[in-house]
């Protein structure tokens, strides 16, 4: 079949790209093809299932990767600018992430695959790898090498990165683009669980707590991020752990700084020591009911336990080597990809006219906290932009 505009991958960038041309009232022929199951579906599991899709604290200082002005210009200046996708309430919580008002990330692909049936897209083609992308003249050509050809004026490459293979994304579709002269910048996972020396938190497997986390490499704070630590029998996970992960997944010899208590003063938990010690206590359980009592162990066993002072700068900075990730199969995105350089402001290649790309494919990255979808949605809608001037 021959179509204006055909968008290779279903995630959330490519949805939203189609969304956009689709509502544009022009009766374009436009193509959705995945290589997975259903379209949208790392988006319904985001935020734990609840759909964050962006941050009210929506600066460039949050994105990671090549040209971050122009990701700024087009992510940054208006955190609500994704919301305009689904016909919903969406609302911030305490700490500015955006959600649905419904708290159902599955309600949004729900939405999106509804917006685009209504609107009339020409095909939505599933379990389809695209393996093949040539272009004779003004017109592409597509193919998975099989049985599935299709042709198109615009062709729009949003099949996302390396992360979570479980989605269909393993990095071979870097190659469709690198064909055609784009570079690919190093790959690395992030938003993942790391691994660290486990020495001093083995007896701590599945305990949560809200620290801060600093991340250092060769004496340089990296990243200060403040969350939910989760300890496991591999090293350390949690919001805050991923927030901090794309700033040490290409350093191999990071540390992290654990931060217990941070709403107290050293002085504050020194007296709070001082004070069972004088009455008596035993030294294991000096931080019982200011810690997690396996926490407040671990700490006092750390520090050696004769000194307050030492127990309360353990506490303060207990380190942890970072010793690597899980890797790809468990990070939420990709840091890393096609080169920012080899893109127009309109996220059109360099080399060939009307090849387009969104989302995650770009050496393109955010924090946890809404950025990444905040990126797919609005890189989405730039390039549908683009090709609605051009037509």
């Amino acid at each position: 079949m021959n179509y204006d505009v055909l968008i290779i991958g279903g995630g959330a960038s490519g949805l939203a790209c189609a969304v956009r041309l689709l509502k544009s009232g022009n009766k374009l022929r436009v193509g959705l093809i995945d290589a997975g199951d259903r379209f949208g579906k790392k988006l319904s599991a985001t935020g734990n299932g609840q759909g964050n899709i962006s941050n009210l604290d929506m600066s460039c200082g949050h994105f990671h990767g090549g040209n971050i002005p122009l990701v700024e210009k087009i992510a940054c200046a208006d955190p609500y600018a994704g919301t305009e996708l689904f016909d919903c309430l969406f609302e911030a919580d305490e700490k500015g992430r955006i959600y649905p008002s419904g708290r159902q990330a599955s309600a949004l692909v729900d939405s999106l695959n509804k917006n685009i049936c209504l609107s009339g897209i020409t095909a939505r083609i599933l379990n389809c790898k695209i393996t093949r992308l040539n272009k004779t003249g003004d017109v592409f050509e597509v193919s998975d090498g099989v049985k599935q050809h299709e042709t198109a004026k615009y062709v729009v490459l949003c099949t996302g990165g390396k992360a979570q293979k479980q989605f269909r994304t393993d990095g071979s579709s870097y190659s469709l683009a690198q064909k055609f002269g784009h570079k690919l910048t190093p790959l690395y996972p992030s938003l993942v669980q790391l691994k660290t020396e486990t020495k001093y938190i083995r007896t701590l497997k599945g305990i949560r707590a809200d620290c801060v986390v600093s991340a250092y490499a060769d004496g340089q704070l990296l990243k200060k991020v403040r969350g939910d630590v989760i300890f496991t029998d591999y090293g350390v996970s949690g919001n805050a752990v991923f927030s901090i992960s794309s700033y040490v997944a290409d350093k191999p010899e990071a540390m992290l700084s654990i931060e217990f208590l941070p709403d107290f003063t050293e002085r504050e938990i020194e007296d709070s020591i001082s004070a069972r010690k004088i009455a008596g206590w035993e030294t294991t359980e000096l931080l019982s009911g200011s810690l997690h009592n396996q926490i407040g162990r671990a700490v006092i066993g750390r520090s050696g336990g004769a000194s307050v002072k030492d127990i309360v700068k353990t506490i303060k900075n207990f380190t942890l080597p970072v010793l690597g990730t899980l890797g790809f199969d468990y990070a939420q995105v990709t840091r890393g990809g096609i080169d920012m350089d080899g893109v127009t402001d309109d996220l059109e290649s360099k080399f060939v006219r009307n090849l387009f790309f969104a989302g995650e494919i770009l050496d393109v990255d955010g924090d946890c906290g809404g950025y990444n979808l905040q990126w797919a949605f609005t890189s989405g809608t730039t390039v549908a932009n683009a090709i609605l001037k051009r037509i």
